[in-house]
């Protein structure tokens, strides 16, 4: 069929994607940055109709730095609309696995940015080669000022969508109008003609006019010479659409009013290893986005409280580290090895910044917190860094502590406490140990170590081979060194239908991005011939560690049971030597017909349990009936450092690892003697929780159980000394339990403090928040899922909403 091409239109985007890591290193990505802008400003003096697309705030500050005659060229292009800024973001990050803050970051920072430097923002979300794309990042989007998206992964042969032009709908409500990207966002091939009608193909109702990419890319490059030559001979011709010189936002003005289909769901998938791959960029992303989060709480109490000096520039600067490493090709786990130390310095430099921000702020708190002299005794602060009460054990090291000891709280009555093993391998001196805290929202108790006998408090009963509270008991396979049986005594119900917490190993002879591969389901064996021994047995826990072997790997398993919390804690050890396999850990739900749920960057998600590798972030859910009793009941599964999940019918499978060859792209294919490096060889750690619950996850309260396990709270040994502080205290509470305080900063323009809401539910609600350190109470309407933001305005003025980006008053609150 021939395709009408008298009234159709090409939007021709001249770009040069740039990855600044990927098969090289940043300095190397800096360098192609400023070669791809000078030839980019190049081609604008040579032609008058050119327009050139850039994204990436981060990229243009390097280049504000480093060349600053160069960026005020850049400047005056955009004041005359042929330097089209889009994307709104510091980077093009990866769009599954950040966590909520850190997308609203990347648009408060890069937005920022244009509008302090350009005068304006953007208005197109940008991330042509992001693997994939979170359900929830509409309302991120549009809150950040960005009402349309532009992207090309998964292609059309790996999600099928109801045209290229559509409206992007979010859980919450939230629209952007969308266009996938055909085949190719960067273009090789000097003269244009072939991709131009390849294009063509895509012409067709109600959309007569398409974005058209051209430019070389990802090591930079941008639009050559032959292509703008070859556009204007090719504007000649009668069978092609008129190909006009265009940027997105151009194109999105043009086709705004159509009436175009709506998607509701997800953009996935598209290299599902990249979930996976590389344990420690994954772990160490996750560490530095929430320790600035809880640094910035804690920093902005001292600062109201105490008049320390809010640390603003250090905070941004370490977020900003965050972001860049963010970069969809260094988060994805896809760049080479070397690119992992540079990650890894710039991470550590961004944990460093929290811990020194977070130490400070703690101790400006704990200083003036009322302390009274006690003989002999070891005062503790402990802060915790939520909006709602917590209660559950801390662990610290300690010196000088007697055999004889109790732990105290600021009452003076006794708790629960245990000594357990030292980091020091010393005579004896330094000890570790672990107390009950139970803490008021956003604020602090004193605890105090004190000579003496404490009372009986019971031990959880515990064996080599089992573990048993007032709530379940957990009986270990001695064979696999997994969970032969988890009773729910409170209800007689077996959590299990088969052996859980086994080290499952699948064969994986894909590149590192996975590509063409959906489920990994070829099992080669699992992790057995096991030891179970108890290590622990006290009145906070009772512990047994079960190491088990596949191959030249081992897999240690530390599974405690606490006096009165509702979850088994594992703390994990992996020492892996296998290559081109997965590990997995199973657990096998005794449920009938369950629904998956997945945490999403604020917000969750929803998928079949067809065994298809899926992004997730801190927790997944089978929620369904519990097939003796008719009940609905439900499995949480939440961990500290992973983000890559499979569920199959009634299982949940948490991928652990992989293990491809680093940076392997298919369609090299290695060979059969070929010298290389594979990917998570070596010792790694993480923690997960199991709770078994009843109800669906919103019931058992999910997203504050994993919050609790992720954000820990901050222990500050004291001394004995007066104080303003009474030594225990709330500084802001948050209620109903579905709305939560992700969020407690200085606003970026110092104006005032911002807080940040987020209903975690899906159920409408109204936000009830205390907050005595500035003697203000507040009641607020969040939708379903909604993301709120608030300015309380130093002094007396009223509370006002703002975008994510704090440039955009929207009203009172």
């Amino acid at each position: 069929m021939t395709t009408d091409v008298t009234h159709a239109v090409f939007h021709m985007i001249g770009n040069g994607h740039i990855d600044p890591v990927w098969l090289w290193n940043w300095p190397e990505g800096f360098q192609e940055i400023k070669a791809t802008y000078r030839s980019a400003l190049d081609r604008l003096s040579e032609h008058p109709d050119f327009i050139f697309t850039c994204s990436s705030a981060g990229h243009l500050a390097w280049i504000e730095a480093n060349e600053p005659e160069m960026f005020a060229e850049i400047q005056a292009r955009v004041r005359e609309g042929r330097w089209a800024l889009v994307g709104g973001w510091w980077v093009q990050p990866d769009c599954n696995l950040p966590g909520g803050e850190s997308f609203v970051r990347q648009g408060l920072y890069g937005q920022r940015f244009f509008q302090s430097r350009f005068g304006r923002t953007a208005d197109t979300g940008y991330n042509p080669d992001s693997f994939g794309h979170a359900g929830t990042l509409p309302q991120i989007l549009l809150k950040s000022g960005l009402t349309r998206y532009t992207f090309m992964r998964p292609g059309p042969h790996e999600q099928a969508l109801p045209g290229r032009l559509f409206w992007w709908e979010g859980p919450d409500g939230s629209r952007v109008l969308t266009f996938r990207i055909p085949y190719e966002y960067c273009t090789w091939g000097k003269d244009l003609e072939a991709h131009v009608r390849k294009c063509m193909t895509e012409l067709g109702q109600p959309v007569d006019e398409l974005m058209c990419f051209y430019g070389v890319g990802n090591h930079g490059g941008g639009p050559t010479r032959e292509n703008l030559a070859s556009i204007a001979r090719m504007n000649g011709e009668e069978d092609l659409p008129e190909l006009r010189f265009s940027d997105p936002s151009r194109y999105f003005d043009a086709v705004q009013g159509r009436r175009v289909p709506v998607w509701t769901d997800e953009l996935q998938h598209h290299a599902v290893g990249c979930y996976a791959a590389h344990s420690g960029v994954k772990r160490w992303n996750r560490q530095a986005e929430l320790a600035l989060v809880r640094a910035e709480k804690l920093a902005t109490l001292a600062t109201a409280v105490t008049g320390l000096p809010y640390p603003g520039a250090d905070l941004e600067r370490a977020w900003k580290r965050v972001l860049f490493n963010q970069f969809h090709d260094i988060l994805a786990g896809s760049s080479i090895e070397s690119a992992y130390e540079d990650a890894r310095h710039e991470y550590g430099e961004a944990l460093a910044t929290a811990q020194h921000v977070t130490n400070a702020a703690a101790l400006r708190l704990s200083w003036r917190v009322s302390i009274p002299q006690r003989e002999g005794s070891k005062p503790y602060v402990v802060f915790n860094p939520h909006a709602f009460p917590v209660r559950l054990p801390v662990e610290h090291e300690t010196g000088g502590v007697p055999e004889s000891f109790t732990v105290t709280d600021e009452g003076g009555r006794p708790i629960p406490a245990q000594r357990i093993r030292s980091e020091a391998t010393v005579t004896g001196w330094r000890k570790r140990l672990t107390w009950l805290v139970d803490l008021p929202p956003l604020g602090y108790r004193t605890y105090t170590i004190l000579p003496g006998a404490a009372p009986e408090f019971p031990a959880v009963e515990a064996s080599d081979t089992h573990l048993e509270n007032a709530a379940y008991r957990l009986d270990m396979d001695p064979q696999t060194g997994g969970i032969a049986r988890l009773l729910d005594k409170r209800g007689e119900v077996d959590v299990f239908r088969d052996t859980a917490a086994v080290g499952l190993v699948l064969r994986d002879d894909s590149d590192t991005w996975s590509h063409g591969v959906f489920r990994y389901g070829d099992p080669v064996g699992r992790f057995a011939d096991a030891t179970c021994t108890l290590v622990e047995r006290g009145p906070v826990r009772s512990t047994v560690r079960a190491v088990s072997r596949y191959g030249g790997s081992t897999l240690t398993q530390e599974f405690s049971l606490f006096a009165d919390q509702p979850y088994v804690e594992v703390r994990v050890r992996v020492d892996w030597h296998e290559r081109h396999r997965v590990l997995k850990l199973h657990f096998p739900a005794h449920l009938l017909a369950p629904q998956a749920t997945f945490e999403a960057p604020y917000g969750v998600t929803t998928r079949p349990t067809d065994g298809s590798e899926e992004p997730g972030q801190r927790w997944v859910d089978l929620s369904g009936v519990f097939r003796p009793t008719g009940a609905v009941r439900g499995l949480t599964l939440v961990n500290d450092a992973k983000s890559s999940y499979d569920t199959l019918d009634t299982n949940i499978r948490l991928t652990v690892l992989r293990s491809p060859i680093i940076a392997h792209h298919d369609p090299y294919v290695p060979s059969q003697d070929g010298d290389y490096r594979f990917l998570d060889q070596g010792e790694q750690t993480f923690t997960y929780w199991l709770y078994p619950h009843e109800g669906t996850w919103r019931e058992a309260g999910v997203p504050r159980l994993a919050a609790t396990l992720t954000e820990r709270p901050v222990i500050i040994p004291e001394t004995y000394h007066p104080g303003p502080l009474d030594p225990a205290g709330s500084f802001l509470s948050a209620e109903p339990e579905n709305v939560q305080v992700t969020v407690l900063k200085r606003a970026e323009d110092g104006r005032g403090h911002v807080l940040r809401l987020v209903e975690t539910h899906g159920q409408p609600t109204r936000a009830h928040l205390t907050l005595p350190f500035l003697g203000r109470e507040l009641r607020t309407p969040l939708g379903a899922y909604e993301i709120k933001t608030l300015l309380i305005p130093d002094g007396d003025g009223p509370v006002l909403t703002l975008n994510l980006t704090e440039l955009e008053t929207l009203g009172e609150a």
